[in-house]
């Protein structure tokens, strides 16, 4: 077809929706969305042609701006895409959770099964942390958490609370990039990170608790405890679903498998990465000021842990009843 002719036959939707676009406000639109949907496929399919018949710029031009105004106008005013990321908060994150509940309690157990091993045995031989940790790392350590020290957490002056963050960010994120990534070499490294944290916390949980700097250390960690550990845990047991995909990909491809896996599980470190985040801002902001009382922190910190853990157990909880109830 000639493009004279493509332009006569399309003209008045084109201008159609171009005057539509030039007067568009939020109550102006929200009638008009009922036929915008098929007229953005339809005015997208012109494009397409447009550009496959190699007509003249100026059309593709003018036609690819009336594509990216209706794409524009269209998903700013659908609540569907406006709230997406309230269900995914509220229904999508929990379902995949629940959907992936058998990595979450393995890398539960890899991770906290170490943590109260090393957590006891530190506690009652004082001398067992240097089978984890070297003499300066313990003295640093100690010196973090000591009731004399003016700021809780790491050595820092009063003013660096935003470069902490920055650091909380880096080190938080880098544990749990370590943790999924590992799950493609069969899972074998996240399982070794996993018990390694485990080993290294519970090490430090239970020195520091045989010192008797429980009015410092138990007040710090509380607080972004609950957002971190959970994402740490969350983290693995993204790794540990692409692993088993490489393991036992059952009758597809292992590459599609892992692809599969995959959609899931970058879903599974998406909120996690969240959790992280939050665990640096109250680490940076929170955790480490001194000047609040140990009550209130305590207070804190077990709120947040019911919310954290009620939210585990129970968001999504309509959904994923009605989703089983499908299947049967």
């Amino acid at each position: 077809m000639k493009q004279q002719d493509f332009e006569h036959q399309h003209q008045a939707l084109w201008e159609h929706l171009e005057e539509l676009l030039a007067t568009a406000s939020m109550k102006e639109t929200v009638g008009a969305l009922r036929g915008l949907p098929a007229n953005y496929r339809q005015v997208c399919h012109h494009l397409a042609l447009a550009k496959h018949r190699r007509y003249s710029p100026f059309l593709v031009d003018r036609l690819n701006e009336i594509v990216v105004a209706c794409h524009n106008l269209l998903y700013s005013q659908s609540a569907r895409f406006r709230y997406q990321w309230l269900r995914f908060l509220l229904v999508d994150y929990p379902c995949v959770l629940h959907n992936n509940r058998r990595f979450i309690w393995a890398a539960t157990f890899l991770f906290v099964g170490p943590f109260i091993a090393l957590g006891l045995l530190c506690y009652f031989d004082p001398d067992f942390i240097y089978s984890v940790m070297d003499w300066e790392q313990v003295r640093q350590m100690e010196s973090m958490y000591d009731p004399a020290a003016r700021v809780l957490g790491r050595e820092r002056e009063a003013d660096t609370d935003l470069l902490m963050f920055g650091h909380y960010i880096q080190n938080n994120i880098g544990i749990a990039f370590r943790e999924f990534a590992g799950g493609i070499f069969f899972g074998v490294i996240t399982v070794v990170v996993l018990i390694f944290n485990g080993v290294v916390l519970g090490a430090v949980t239970g020195h520091l608790t045989q010192l008797g700097y429980i009015s410092t250390f138990y007040p710090f960690v509380i607080g972004h405890g609950s957002f971190e550990l959970t994402a740490i845990v969350l983290s693995g047991a993204a790794g540990l679903k692409l692993g088993m995909a490489l393991i036992d990909p059952g009758s597809a491809m292992r590459l599609a498998a892992l692809r599969t896996a995959g959609r899931e599980a970058v879903q599974i470190v998406l909120g996690a990465a969240v959790m992280l985040l939050i665990a640096a801002f109250l680490e940076a902001f929170w955790s480490s000021k001194a000047s609040l009382s140990i009550p209130l922190k305590i207070g804190v910190g077990a709120l947040l842990w019911i919310l954290v853990l009620g939210y585990l157990m129970f968001a999504g909880r309509s959904h994923r009843r009605a989703g089983a109830d499908s299947v049967n």
